[in-house]
């Protein structure tokens, strides 16, 4: 369980994390020392590139590149948020951020990478587009732009390559442990530890000026003990501060006398802090690195540990003012990096693997239930009943699951879903738990397309159905591969990749057959045709929808039927085949009569119409299109009816007769007023 909150840390130096993207004003973070380091970078910005000096033409006019390079803990990243600001001012249009390895040290693909500072810059990003393809429209985004990049904790060359923008008016930004050897022209600026006097001025950030007047070569020796380190002066600085009565002098004779296996001052520090927490809270602390992506808050934190969501978050602010965790913005925690090997060995030798197991299920099961209540607070009533429906289907929930409304459900839905998506991820890949890893991506995929809707959350809903994929083909889940490759198909199909989409319909296909499911064979059939139809191939489209036909004819499936005599109606047109067009067309508006579909109807009359007319038969066409206009009518199509009008003045216009012509247009536009692109709609004639 997590400990009751019996003392408050106060964490005296405010410690900010922004999130990935676009920098939000008013965001100060302190900082102290790195004079030097701060002046070469500035420089740095100005300086002749070695190209030149050499006296040879550089490639490409890129982004001036610089790096900053130190051991986890070393302080690169808030020195390279300092360096920043500093020259923020000279970049007029923002700061983008993004990080290319997780805390737990998995490296981030470039892609999602990309797709972050894209998303930063509020430029779309396709669903399912390649690295290349999202990297060509991130360097056309920033061309015409002068931003800064910063990007956090990169481990290869490679990975950053991606990034760089094709503009000198741009300035990017690296942090990285060592240097990148593949980026030309990077001179990097090495850390080491601060001076003593900056090591005791970020001391007297956490526990005041007053410990450290009363011995100051105390504070300079435990500065030296933590050797100038950030994050170790953070720890020991955050355990002086939840100690008041503790002396400088006993912590750094502390740090001195500890066994020289622990590694290093960073070890040192964290050894003290860790060993002062009840157990507890030790346990809670060794449970963290199982938080996706680094990113805890109070649910999380509940669920591992086993407590209440309250108890969770105290402890959480107590972690944040010791040290061991960043706080972030909307009640969400940062686990650093460099603490996450020190922990991860902790719970690899106290915590059983059945124990971890657990706590790791506990963790999804929790994610789960609160997707599911955040999908629920997007939902309609359709009751219209003021919210009843809503609250019955919150009644299984714990209050601590519900959300006060929509709007603070897709907040949290918004903040979260870095994290989400690295839990279903993470799901997938461990692979002993791919029930809840199902339930999991399921309540995100719903979550999304109930507060993003299908087209908003593309880009999300591709990966969440990659991963479904996964799990189906791993557990030879046939119904559940089908559905995840149509799926996958009709968002390639969507963005313009018609034979990416037309192998998935075939590999659907396959899988419907295999799970001996009509209705994913049928939907794989019809789609096939549809990818056909795009590519202009008529022969193979209407051999497609064919199939599909027959299919639904077997089944008695009168709604499909129609619908797939409308669509091989289409080919036929696009071919030129008017008399197969028309005799398909009439047997789908003799399906929506027999069904009652007074709308299905009209368009399909209103489409024999069309046809008609394309091959030189203008009295039918008038009268055709007469009879689908008092469908129209009857079914309240405005539109419908504003288009067949049209269609009837231009037939009109053919047969001799412009006064009744004009009478038709004129009622067109009584039915769509004077919005002359609502007349447009010629039923498909364009």
């Amino acid at each position: 369980m997590c400990p009751p909150r019996s003392t408050r840390v106060v964490a005296l130096r405010e410690l900010r994390s922004q999130p990935e993207g676009r920098e939000r004003s008013g965001s100060v973070t302190d900082f102290v020392g790195r004079r030097r380091e701060l002046k070469e970078l500035r420089e740095d910005i100005a300086r002749t590139g070695l190209d030149t000096l050499s006296g040879r033409k550089a490639k490409s006019p890129r982004a001036r590149v610089l790096l900053v390079a130190g051991r986890p803990g070393s302080g690169r990243t808030a020195l390279a948020e300092a360096f920043v600001r500093e020259v923020g001012e000279d970049y007029p249009d923002g700061v983008l951020r993004t990080r290319l390895t997780s805390p737990g040290g998995q490296t981030v693909a470039t892609e999602r990478a990309i797709r972050t500072l894209l998303e930063g810059l509020g430029e779309p990003t396709p669903p399912g587009a390649a690295e290349d393809e999202l990297s060509s429209a991130l360097r056309a985004a920033l061309a015409h732009r002068k931003a800064i990049l910063l990007v956090d904790d990169a481990a290869d060359p490679y990975q950053v390559d991606a990034l760089l923008p094709d503009t000198p008016e741009c300035l990017v930004v690296i942090t990285a442990e060592g240097p990148l050897t593949g980026i030309p022209d990077v001179r990097p600026c090495t850390l080491g530890g601060l001076d003593t006097p900056s090591g005791v001025q970020l001391l007297a950030q956490r526990i005041g000026d007053t410990r450290i007047t009363v011995d100051p070569r105390a504070a300079e020796s435990l500065a030296e003990e933590c050797g100038g380190q950030p994050a170790a002066l953070a720890l020991v600085g955050g355990w002086l501060a939840a100690h008041p009565k503790a002396a400088v002098s006993d912590v750094a004779k502390q740090l001195h006398d500890m066994p020289p296996g622990t590694s290093g001052p960073l070890g040192r520090g964290f050894r003290l802090v860790y060993e002062s927490l009840p157990q507890p809270a030790q346990r809670t602390l060794r449970l963290l690195p199982l938080a996706p992506a680094g990113i805890v808050d109070s649910h999380t934190a509940s669920a591992l540990a086993g407590c209440s969501v309250a108890a969770a978050q105290s402890t959480l602010e107590d972690f944040a003012g010791l040290g061991l965790l960043r706080p972030a913005s909307d009640g969400l925690y940062l686990l650093p990096g460099c603490l996450v090997p020190l922990i991860q060995a902790l719970l690899e030798t106290k915590e059983r693997a059945g124990e971890v197991e657990l706590a790791r299920a506990r963790m999804l099961e929790r994610t789960v239930r609160l997707l599911h209540s955040c999908r629920v607070m997007a939902e309609p009533d359709e009751d219209g009943a003021d919210g009843a429906d809503v609250r019955e289907r919150l009644e299984g929930l714990p209050r601590a699951l519900r959300f006060p409304d929509r709007r603070a459900a897709a907040k949290w839905l918004d903040t979260r879903l870095p994290a989400l998506s690295a839990a279903a991820s993470l799901a997938v890949a461990d692979g002993g738990l791919d029930t809840l890893a199902r339930r999991l991506v399921a309540a995100l995929v719903r979550a999304l397309a109930e507060h993003r809707g299908t087209a908003g959350a593309a880009p999300e809903l591709y990966g969440l159905h990659r991963l479904v994929l996964d799990v189906a083909e791993r557990r030879g889940l046939h119904r559940e591969q089908a559905a995840a490759l149509l799926n996958l198909a009709d968002l390639d199909a969507e963005t313009g990749r018609t034979q990416e989409a037309l192998e998935r319909y075939r590999a659907a296909l396959d899988a419907g057959r295999a799970a001996n499911d009509p209705y994913a064979t049928g939907r794989a059939m019809e789609s096939v045709g549809g990818a056909y139809q795009e590519l202009t191939d008529w022969h193979r489209a209407a051999d497609w929808f064919g199939r599909a036909l027959a299919q639904a004819l077997a089944r008695g499936e009168r709604a499909d039927e129609a619908r797939l005599y409308g669509r091989l109606g289409n080919v036929h047109t696009y071919a030129g085949r008017y008399g197969d067009a028309l005799r398909s067309w009439r047997t789908a508006a003799a399906g929506y009569r027999k069904l009652a579909d007074v709308p299905g109807q009209a368009k399909a009359l209103s489409e024999m119409a069309r046809i008609q007319e394309y091959a030189g038969r203008p009295e039918e066409s008038l009268h055709t299109c007469r009879e689908a206009v008092e469908l129209a009518r009857r079914a309240g199509d405005l539109r419908l009816q504003a288009a067949l009008q049209v269609r009837l003045a231009d037939t009109l216009d053919r047969l001799g007769d412009p006064a009744a012509a004009r009478l038709h247009r004129s009622a067109a536009d009584r039915l769509l007023g004077d919005d002359p692109a609502a007349c447009e709609i010629r039923s498909g004639s364009d």
